[in-house]
């Protein structure tokens, strides 16, 4: 008997460790849809809104897991890819805004971990984080002549290093729209190793999904790394007759437009979902769709979703989609600029039709995905691998997440959160019974306040430069706090 209980606790070791190995034996393929000012609305199976269609999408959450708080790092394009990119609070290394670019060539990218992991890695569309017309500081230290009437114009071997084909990623068709730098054509053949500028004239998101059906067709064996950076629906708004005639009836063309957009977005999930049916890949493939901020809805100018501009206006401007049920925009700590859209699929490991309820962060996609392929994430991680809290009891992760940006500063701790905005203004929810920001509880429970203030005080000072934010807000932040809170 004693030898058998012996036996017995050998093939139960043996068992544990073959579990434990199978997890990382066979690493998931990585798809990221990283869409561009996709508000929290606008996702069908949210909902929220009578004229969105996302039929794909909306399969894809029924196959797989709906995150109805997921949250990325910053209310602004750039940091949050910045963040995304890293796994990490993009403010440690002083990247709060757009101007802070580029992304530093001392942080590692999740690309750089994964090819090291044996993983083919491939970006198509919407980069942003090589040095740009307002990155003054980086021109100021690395290349003042750049600086023409206080714009950059740095010349491209100075910018190459900051390139998708220098961060990590193997193949590249990153651009935002018509133009692009590419080691590889919409056939799947290479073009010149080091990148070469490839144009196309049609509407940017069909060529970025041919793009990304590309880079998926030449895989072979090797796990890959898809990140696709969708520029949509961000402004100018462009779409084709097929996608607009989805959307007929008395609606504002911007609100069509922006629809439309969405609509072609969602076409390239199906595609790309089945494709990877076709060559087998489907159910060994983490499938990321999320967006890196809320939409622009035009508050700082004193009116919301403004129809009467131009629809292919490039600069600032409501890009068509909206973020009800929540509170603010782009640019805002408050819910509607950094509450997103947020789906993930892999039909191996994760459960279908779950919905999961609990605050995360995109900092999670990566940690997680790089835990998922066997890849330490390292101490310098901010983000947390979820999967345990996907795939066994649905537990809320212990954390808090923290926010910068502008002059605000922002802190969820479970049901609570805190924002404070320039010097005086601080606003305390129940987020959880309270998604739309509506009652400002500061007053009612000073006890928490001080509390998330405290946390948020300790989580500033690790960041770079450390602290809350000293200046006073600028003209766009005063007229969103005034129009959404009357501050």
């Amino acid at each position: 008997m004693k030898n058998f209980l012996q036996f017995l606790t050998l093939l139960l070791s043996l068992a544990t460790v073959l579990l434990i190995g199978s997890a990382h034996a066979d690493p998931p393929n990585i798809v990221i849809i990283f869409t561009d000012d996709w508000g929290y609305g606008d996702l069908g199976i949210h909902n929220a809104l009578d004229d969105v269609a996302t039929p794909n999408l909306d399969r894809l959450a029924r196959d797989g897991v709906l995150f109805t708080d997921g949250y990325i790092t910053a209310p602004q394009c750039a940091p949050s890819r910045a963040g995304l990119m890293t796994g990490r609070y993009q403010q440690r290394f002083g990247f709060d805004s757009i101007p802070d670019g580029p992304l530093p060539l001392d942080q590692t990218t999740m690309a750089d971990q994964l090819r090291s992991a044996g993983y083919v890695t491939g970006m198509v569309g919407k980069w942003h984080l090589e040095p740009n017309a307002i990155c003054l500081g980086w021109a100021r230290q690395h290349h003042p002549n750049s600086i023409k009437n206080g714009r950059v114009n740095v010349a491209r071997e100075f910018a190459l290093p900051y390139y998708p084909q220098n961060r990590g990623f193997d193949r590249y068709f990153f651009g935002q729209r018509k133009s692009y730098w590419s080691n590889f054509d919409l056939d799947g053949q290479d073009l010149n190793r080091r990148g070469e500028r490839v144009t196309d004239q049609r509407f940017r998101v069909d060529v970025q999904t041919d793009a990304a059906l590309a880079f998926i067709r030449r895989q072979g064996e090797r796990p890959f790394l898809l990140y696709l950076g969708y520029y949509a629906p961000h402004v100018p708004l462009e779409a084709t007759p097929k996608y607009l005639a989805r959307f007929p009836g008395d609606i504002p063309e911007r609100r069509r437009t922006g629809l439309a957009m969405m609509s072609a977005v969602d076409d390239g999930v199906g595609k790309i979902r089945n494709l990877l049916n076709e060559k087998g890949l489907a159910n060994n493939t983490l499938m990321v769709f999320t967006s890196d901020n809320g939409a622009p809805l035009g508050a700082h100018q004193g009116k919301l979703m403004d129809d009467v501009l131009p629809v292919d206006k490039a600069g600032p401007a409501w890009d068509g989609s909206r973020n009800d049920p929540l509170t603010g925009e782009k640019g805002m700590l408050a819910e509607g600029g950094i509450r997103v859209p947020m789906i993930w699929s892999w039909p191996d490991r994760l459960p279908a039709g779950m919905i999961y309820r609990e605050p995360m962060i995109s900092l999670d996609i990566t940690a997680t995905a790089l835990s998922a392929s066997g890849v330490e994430a390292g101490d310098e991680s901010d983000g947390m691998n979820i999967l345990p809290h996907l795939t066994t009891d649905g537990s809320e992760p212990e954390r808090d997440l923290f926010w910068r940006f502008w002059s605000q500063s922002a802190v969820r701790s479970g049901d609570w959160k805190l924002i404070r905005a320039g010097q005086n203004r601080e606003l305390l929810f129940h987020i959880s019974d309270d998604r739309e920001e509506r009652q400002n509880l500061i007053d009612q429970h000073p006890e928490i306040a001080a509390r998330l203030k405290a946390k948020l005080a300790k989580w500033s000072q690790q960041l770079e430069p450390p602290g809350h934010p000293t200046r006073e807000w600028n003209n766009q932040e005063r007229g969103w706090f005034q129009h959404y809170f009357g501050q």
